[in-house]
């Protein structure tokens, strides 16, 4: 059974209280029964949610040999919507790593476990956060399209998906992932096209990461520059970077197989060194 089809037949929802109030978060388990091995938390883009991965979690779960924890933050698939007024502050992805995050996993029976956490895009600057601000509390950290700063490119691409929401069908699209659509958009777009936005920068939380680091992204990310992650290694040495050709904003979406094989290959031996940069051909 595909991710998408357990997020609407069997997803649960896990009541927590963070970011200042109650909240219901959808979440899937992938081979849970399986306790002894590694636990992998999926954490998703600006617009994404459990049933947007789709099959991908499960399938890296089964390559790794991992149980898997995919979850909706707070307004968005079928967690708690956000209130038509509400704006998220610039901090959003601050008070994710260090509120709402620990809430869910205390809730769940987590605060015990060391994950090794997968973020994309907005869910990959919240792994980093959350790296940073417990790093006992992480085995390691992949990290696919992150944020680190804010560029150009990452306002044009956001403005577009602006004009996108209000002039085509992609309301409607969205409607398949999300139980309120505009909770999701407007939560992520309004915050990002902020003029205080422009300011965001963790550059200053990335010394403190202790764990091992595997920072991805696509050659042709319309989101943002590769100093996105060049920028991570600078700041936190132990990270390895994977430069992937011919890839955009979704390397588990535009090259599947190669986001796995680095995966695997890092996750097996975090504390290795390998050379992904141009392509993972040259790498192996």
């Amino acid at each position: 059974m595909t991710i998408s089809a357990l997020s609407v037949a069997q997803a649960s929802h896990v009541n927590i209280h963070a970011l200042g109030r109650d909240l219901s978060i959808e979440h899937v388990w992938i081979n849970p029964e399986n306790t002894a091995a590694p636990l992998l938390v999926f954490m998703h883009e600006g617009l994404g949610s459990v049933a947007m991965w789709k099959d991908w979690p499960a399938e890296a779960c089964a390559a790794l040999g991992c149980r898997g924890l995919v979850f909706s933050r707070y307004g968005y698939g079928s967690s708690t919507p956000r209130p038509p007024k509400e704006r998220w502050p610039v901090t959003y992805m601050h008070t994710q790593a260090r509120d709402a995050l620990p809430a869910l996993f205390q809730a769940l029976g987590l605060q015990n476990e060391k994950p090794i956490l997968f973020g994309h895009s907005d869910g990959g600057s919240i792994a980093l956060l959350y790296a940073a601000m417990y790093p006992d509390a992480v085995q390691a950290i992949v990290v696919a399209a992150p944020h680190i700063f804010v560029e150009d490119i990452s306002i044009s691409s956001i403005e577009g998906a602006r004009r996108a929401y209000l002039d085509t069908d992609l309301p409607a699209k969205l409607k398949r992932y999300h139980k309120d659509p505009d909770s999701a958009f407007w939560g992520w777009n309004d915050v990002w096209l902020d003029p205080e936005f422009r300011a965001w920068n963790i550059e200053e939380y990335l010394g403190s990461i202790r764990c091992p680091v595997l920072a991805i992204q696509g050659e042709n990310d319309e989101y943002g520059s590769l100093e996105q992650i060049r920028g991570i290694q600078r700041h936190a040495a132990q990270t390895r970077l994977c430069i992937i050709p011919d890839c955009r904003h979704s390397p588990h979406k535009d090259q599947p197989e190669l986001m796995l094989a680095a995966m695997v290959e890092f996750i097996r031996n975090p504390s290795l060194g390998f050379a992904c940069e141009g392509s993972w051909d040259e790498a192996r």
